[in-house]
């Protein structure tokens, strides 16, 4: 029988790709850039929700999003007129971005003078758990409609995250949405996990997420050296 080489191809593509994340993440880290990847499924509300936050905090830091999707460049367009320096990614049918892929994305846009950059991954939440696309820290949008049962059908997605928005809870009333048991699940997978309860539509809760944000980019800005310099431009400290 010929000898031959078995190729743990999964393996592999992992570690390159792990390894593409960490120079990702040490560039933005001499920069001072903080990157977001945001992940949820189709309509959750992703986008409103980034219209809103780039509103409120456009003030006080330059703000950066990349949107990925497999086609159209709607999204880019609609962040771009909300006042965010804006670029389409199209994956070419790839259901989620690798730090590869995020790199490119970052060099086109350019990211020297932002502070918050935030990638809005491709919709789904299976794929994009799965690599690490270089970014600062992960958070995922999980909406009402949803329903509370989805940290027990797609537990990676949880588990890789830093903060669970619980999205439209102004439609809470006409849904069967159980918020502590959802809690729960999350935390039982992730006990390190933030969660936050807003409205991206009516605004409700949605300081608590631009705390959040605020207290990220400084953290990372102070890690990469900025320390107390970090939004002195803006009047904060």
């Amino acid at each position: 029988m010929d000898k031959f080489r078995v190729i743990e191809i999964k393996e592999s593509v992992f570690a390159d790709n792990n390894a593409d994340a960490a120079e990702l993440r040490n560039t933005l880290k001499k920069q001072g850039t903080f990157l977001l990847n945001l992940m949820s499924s189709p309509g959750s509300g992703k986008t409103t929700l980034l219209k809103r936050t780039i509103g409120e905090l456009k003030g006080e830091m330059n703000i950066a999003v990349l949107e990925a999707d497999i086609d159209s460049d709607v999204d880019a367009r609609t962040v771009s007129e909300a006042g965010a320096k804006a670029i389409q990614l199209h994956t070419g049918g790839m259901c989620h971005l690798t730090a590869s892929m995020t790199r490119q994305g970052v060099e086109e846009i350019g990211l020297d003078g932002i502070d918050l950059a935030i990638l809005e991954n491709v919709g789904n939440l299976v794929c994009p758990a799965e690599f690490d696309t270089g970014a600062c820290k992960n958070a995922m949008i999980l909406s009402v409609p949803e329903g509370d049962d989805k940290p027990l059908k797609y537990p990676l997605m949880f588990s890789i995250c830093d903060v669970l928005v619980i999205n439209k809870i102004d439609v809470a009333p006409y849904f069967d949405f159980d918020f502590e048991a959802c809690k729960e699940r999350a935390k039982k997978l992730n006990p390190a996990i933030e969660i936050i309860t807003l409205s991206g539509k009516t605004g409700e809760g949605f300081g608590t997420w631009t705390e959040w944000l605020r207290k990220s980019v400084k953290e990372w800005k102070s890690a990469a050296g900025v320390g107390d310099n970090a939004f002195v431009r803006y009047g904060r400290k």
